[in-house]
């Protein structure tokens, strides 16, 4: 098989063209995750729900973690559901390629579709899981502020940075089945390391290496925007785009052009 045409914007004319099936395999994802459910797509408030509850018994009852003004419930809330949606979109792109065999193998399309379909089906249970969150904005009497404009700026940039892990991370898996592995033990280090369920401060010996995370200053900017009506901190929040455009343009670019070899190493 002959290698795809190596020009920049040839993946993403293939994947707009590709707009139709990429509809369809994030739908049936969604059909199969939630088949004979009982509860259906309510079990996308189950996770983010529970996990708040834990964190919450944990560290504002017994660690006493000040996350003052905003009350702690809903500052862990606003940070796992973002992380929910990043880390479920990779946690399901990463083997979306090799569960797909067939399709990789028997049929020409744009790969990527696999991958992202896996980051658009998360995003949907991010969008149910967000109605929890405004009603904790409004029980706690946090009135929606003018700055809310910018959540799709901040989401955009979230997705892009998703989209270009995945497309990395499934592509190395392909090749080298330990990535799932190694990925599954380092996202659970990548939350404690980020502004998930306590504030991360930035001092000290290894705060260089945490300055490195561009999911604290997304975290930071939905909580800033959302619970605070103040802007993100644009350094970290530039940092964080640059971050995630260039991650976004390599992982399109390298996935484009390593797509003649998926057929043999599958």
């Amino acid at each position: 098989m002959s290698q795809a045409p190596n020009t920049w914007l040839e993946p993403y004319r293939e994947l707009v063209a590709s707009r139709e099936l990429l509809y369809e395999l994030t739908t049936r994802d969604l059909r199969i995750r939630y088949k004979q459910t009982a509860l259906g797509t309510a079990w996308a408030l189950f996770t983010p729900l529970v996990m708040m509850f834990i964190f919450t018994q944990i560290f504002a009852r017994v660690a006493k973690v000040d996350t003052s003004p905003i009350p702690y419930s809903i500052f862990v809330y606003c940070g796992l559901l973002p992380w929910q949606f990043f880390s479920t979109s990779l946690k399901s792109s990463v083997d979306s390629l090799t569960r797909n065999r067939l399709l990789v193998t028997k049929i020409y399309m744009p790969r990527e579709v696999f991958p992202i379909s896996q980051v658009l089906s998360a995003f949907a249970d991010f969008l149910v899981a967000s109605i929890v969150l405004a009603g904790l904005m409004l029980w706690h009497g946090i009135a929606p502020a003018s700055t809310m404009w910018f959540v799709p700026v901040i989401l955009l940039v979230q997705t892009s940075l998703t989209i270009g892990l995945a497309l990395l991370l499934s592509m190395g898996n392909l090749f080298y089945r330990d990535v799932k592995y190694l990925f599954e033990v380092g996202l659970l280090l990548w939350m404690f390391a980020t502004s998930v369920i306590y504030p991360i401060q930035l001092a000290g010996p290894w705060a260089w290496v945490l300055h490195l995370n561009p999911m604290t200053p997304i975290i930071d900017a939905y909580r800033s925007v959302l619970l605070l009506g103040q802007y993100p901190d644009p350094v970290g929040f530039g940092y964080a785009a640059v971050v995630a455009i260039a991650l976004l343009v390599l992982g399109m670019r390298w996935f484009h052009e390593s797509e003649y070899q998926f057929a043999e190493s599958i």
